[in-house]
């Protein structure tokens, strides 16, 4: 079961919350007579009830039975129309009353002081933004308007902090500081001015410190709160970093994360799942270091066991295929002879995973041939390729006939010492690997135009 999937299903093991909850929502003179609740996971916002107008005009979200996290949730009208509101205890209880010109400005509440003065907040923040589009709408001279804008964002600024600091328990407080970038120093406790890579090593070290991974409802939170910032941080920080560079910040980042049974589960599935899709040749050493260290030792508490199992056996799989480590040797029987991997013995070999049926394979194996006629020789390059689809050796051979690929070691893959497909993992086609003199993998998940740019790395005077 794919680890995406694993995180919609599970539950999180920790003390039964109280189960319940009652938001009724009045809106006068509202136009809808259907809203919906919802709330924030992720990157996704799912629907979790609906409500219909009564005698009263209220829309009344009730459940005696449901449990409501903490988190942010919503309400919304049928064309997408939406007010927020936070759930930070069990079995909420309050009401919400506005009026259908502005749900936010307008807002009421009684039963719920977080929510009072989150709608506080926003009723001063968007003061602010208003004024702001205004200067920037009304002030011909752009120097003049961004000055004046920025003096506002500081005014803004200010008016965070003292939320921040008059709610610190408040969970849209603890979701203002998220949002704020951490300082950087200039210079060192000695004074030293610090280097670029210094202050960038800071940057990284640093960069979760305003944000409460040990909080629960962190996970719920709108995107740019929480999802987005994990995003960045691994995407773009350690968007280049070398994969033991990227585990030992993921374990990092997941020990902070650890009190937090919501976030730790939520950050393991999704930072295992970015890199086992990842299309970055050496990303899938993060995935089997987070395989091994998270489910293998049994903390994917929310995982069963058959789901542990297929993920470690997956791992186990590529662990050996990994950047760097040996391609299993293996041999196929074709017209009556053994071929063996082991047979090619030129500098660099190419070992190719193809299908004549493949629609990828119609685009990707001709240009890989291409690259290969041109520089076979160059770089002293063999080639070990096997048909996938063994039983179109009929279309196997029209295609290589068609493509003239008969410079290359061609064999259909029917008869075989190992099942090679379980060997090197083989679920869709092509696969390539590019391998050195004692078959070490240098490069896979690759192209012809990768391939050029992999050469112009391992040969430079060659160019």
């Amino acid at each position: 079961m794919a680890l995406a999937a694993m995180v919609l299903i599970a539950g999180v093991v920790s003390a039964a919350p109280k189960k319940g909850y009652k938001i009724t929502v009045q809106i006068k003179n509202a136009k809808d007579t259907v809203l919906y609740m919802g709330y924030y996971y992720g990157k996704y916002t799912p629907a979790m009830d609906t409500a219909r107008v009564n005698k009263k005009g209220q829309f009344v979200f009730e459940s005696a039975t449901k449990e409501v996290k903490p988190g942010v949730y919503f309400f919304s009208n049928p064309e997408g129309r939406y007010a927020e509101f936070i759930i930070n205890i069990d079995k909420p209880t309050f009401t919400l009353k506005t009026d259908e010109v502005n749900w936010i400005t307008n807002m009421q509440v009684s039963g719920s002081p977080e929510n009072k003065a989150f709608y506080d907040y926003q009723k001063v923040s968007n003061l602010y933004y208003h004024k702001v589009d205004s200067i920037n709408k009304t002030t011909s001279d752009k120097d003049l308007a961004r000055k004046k804008a920025l003096a506002m964002r500081s005014e803004l600024d200010s008016v965070n902090f003292s939320f921040i600091n008059a709610h610190p328990e408040y969970l849209f407080c603890k979701m203002l500081k998220a949002t704020r970038d951490i300082d950087v120093p200039i210079t060192n406790e000695k004074g030293d001015t610090l280097t670029k890579i210094e202050r960038a090593e800071y940057y990284g070290e640093h960069y979760f410190d305003n944000m409460s991974l040990d909080c629960d409802a962190m996970v719920r939170t709108p995107s740019a709160v929480f999802y987005e910032r994990v995003e960045r941080f691994f995407d773009g920080y350690l968007g280049k970093a070398t994969p033991e560079v990227i585990c030992d910040f993921v374990d990092k980042v997941l020990e902070k994360a650890r009190p937090s049974k919501e976030v730790f589960k939520f950050l393991v599935n999704h930072l295992a799942e970015k890199y086992l899709r990842s299309n970055v040749m050496t990303h899938d050493a993060v995935y089997v270091h987070m395989i091994e260290k998270y489910y293998a030792t049994g903390e994917a508490f929310w995982a069963s066991p058959s789901d542990i199992d297929a993920e470690v056996e997956r791992a186990t799989k590529w662990k050996r295929l990994l950047v760097g480590e040996k391609a299993p040797e293996f041999g196929v029987l074709y017209n009556d002879q053994w071929h063996h991997l082991s047979d090619i013995k030129n500098k660099y070999t190419l070992l190719i995973f193809w299908s004549p049926t493949c629609g990828h394979c119609a685009t990707i194996i001709p240009a890989l041939h291409d690259f290969y006629t041109k520089n076979a020789k160059k770089y002293d390059i063999g080639t070990f390729a096997i048909n996938t689809d063994i039983h179109e050796e009929d279309k196997w051979q029209q295609f290589i006939k068609d493509k003239n690929l008969y410079d290359w070691n061609n064999y259909n893959g029917g008869v075989a010492n190992v099942d090679w497909k379980d060997l090197y993992d083989v679920i869709s086609t092509p696969v390539i690997y590019l391998l050195d003199k004692d078959h070490k993998i240098l490069a896979k998940k690759i192209d012809a135009k990768m391939l050029e740019e992999i050469f112009n790395i391992l040969e430079p005077d060659s160019k």
